[in-house]
């Protein structure tokens, strides 16, 4: 039976004394204990159903995780402050120095930027590869070699990595896959597909509503209890720690993903098929023209779709600011990086998002400057949008 990301969600009760149908939000940086021994057998190992200090665990961010958990279905989740805090803890709990990465050439600039500016102060080296080219791939790995790192599909190219060939490559050079799905949640389960690590910024989809920067990591039992290892964790000790009341707040809209993800999808489908049909180039893995679309329909869950986002090809830097400009000013949506907001969004990722990799990097992996990144809203009437994006495509001579 196919996976089903929303079953976990839907099954994921929690009780209190009053038995509220939302967990109570622990305002508490630390917890008290009636027995010294208790304390001491806490900082020796984690027992289950108590709690020590709100950098280590706290009631609501174990709730918030457990529903993560049972979304990606992984063992365990542990949430953070912050997509990159997610990555950067994963990270530094794999590697040491002397270690290397290989990683996929289309990512996140952020992750990127700890790749290439930051982990090399710690002696950690990583090669940027095509990741759609899984020769390219084994090519690069070393006896070194201690993690691959990609993205479900990637930011901005929306490129679609083959999790399960990725895997059978781990696993034979003895690798820990990590895959960030930030960009297809629900829509792509890696875990199912074989990866280790499944990492999610979930101040995009997951939390939907910009008001709040948040990450998480889902893996087995063994290593998120790695990474919250009172002695040597790489969460524990360098301490992206999610609010409580954050926490609290990315729970209740947590239950409403799969509506928002089936919506985003839907009108980010229309506008790909008829941004095309106009003759405007298009990334978009719902597309039949898309490289890896037959990959993106074996790996999907039904029911949700190929994503909100979508990127076009404004051709050079000024259009794209043209085009950009006239579609705020027209109403389609904001000018603004991130993503998965009600609203649509839309930058240019060689100027923002992606703007700390190289410019000489950028041609290299088909960055164009002209390319406008777009984060596809909640609109009830996406043909009023497109209406309005053809308007100001016809203003610029791109159509």
């Amino acid at each position: 039976m196919a996976f089903d990301p929303t079953r976990g969600i839907q099954d994921f009760l929690v009780f209190g004394e009053y038995g509220d149908v939302n967990p109570s939000i622990t305002d508490s940086s630390t917890f008290t204990f009636k027995d010294p021994q208790t304390m001491n057998e806490i900082f020796d190992h984690e027992i289950e159903g108590c709690f020590l200090y709100s950098r280590h665990w706290n009631p609501i961010n174990r709730h918030l995780s457990e529903a993560l958990a049972a979304m990606e279905g992984s063992e365990m989740a542990l949430v953070t402050a912050s997509g990159m805090g997610a990555i950067s803890s994963t990270t530094l709990q794999i590697c040491r120095a002397g270690d290397e990465i290989v990683a996929s050439h289309t990512i996140y600039g952020g992750t990127y930027a700890f790749f290439k500016n930051f982990l090399p102060k710690l002696g950690i080296t990583v090669k940027f590869v095509d990741m759609t080219n899984l020769d390219e791939v084994k090519a690069a790995i070393t006896e070194n070699t201690k993690m691959l790192y990609g993205e479900s599909v990637s930011n901005p190219l929306l490129e679609v990595a083959n999790i399960p060939e990725l895997s059978r490559i781990a696993k034979a050079h003895n690798l820990t896959l990590v895959i960030d799905n930030t960009f297809s949640p629900m829509i792509i389960s890696p875990i199912q597909w074989g990866a280790d690590v499944v990492i999610h910024s979930m101040t995009k989809y997951i939390n939907g509503t910009s008001d709040c920067v948040a990450g998480c990591v889902c893996s087995s039992s063994e290593f998120i209890h790695a990474l919250t290892d009172i002695n040597a964790g790489a969460s524990m000790l360098l301490g992206p720690v999610l609010d409580s009341y954050r926490a609290a707040s990315i729970l209740k809209n947590l239950h409403s993903l799969h509506i928002r993800m089936q919506k985003h999808s839907e009108n980010a489908l229309f506008l790909a098929e008829h941004l095309q049909k106009l003759g405007v180039t298009v990334f978009y893995p719902g597309l039949t023209s898309h490289p890896q679309h037959d990959l993106m329909n074996q790996l999907k869950n039904e029911g949700f779709g190929y994503s909100g986002m979508l990127a076009i090809d404004a051709k050079d830097d000024e259009t794209a600011d043209q085009l950009m400009k006239l579609m705020q000013e027209e109403k389609v949506g904001y000018l603004a990086v991130s993503l998965g907001y009600f609203k649509t969004l839309f930058s240019s990722p060689s100027h923002s998002t992606s703007s700390e990799i190289p410019k000489e990097e950028q041609e290299e992996i088909g960055l164009s400057g002209g390319l406008v990144r777009m984060s596809v809203g909640l609109d009830h009437n996406i043909q009023l949008s497109f209406d309005r994006i053809h308007k100001c495509l016809k203003n610029i001579g791109l159509v």
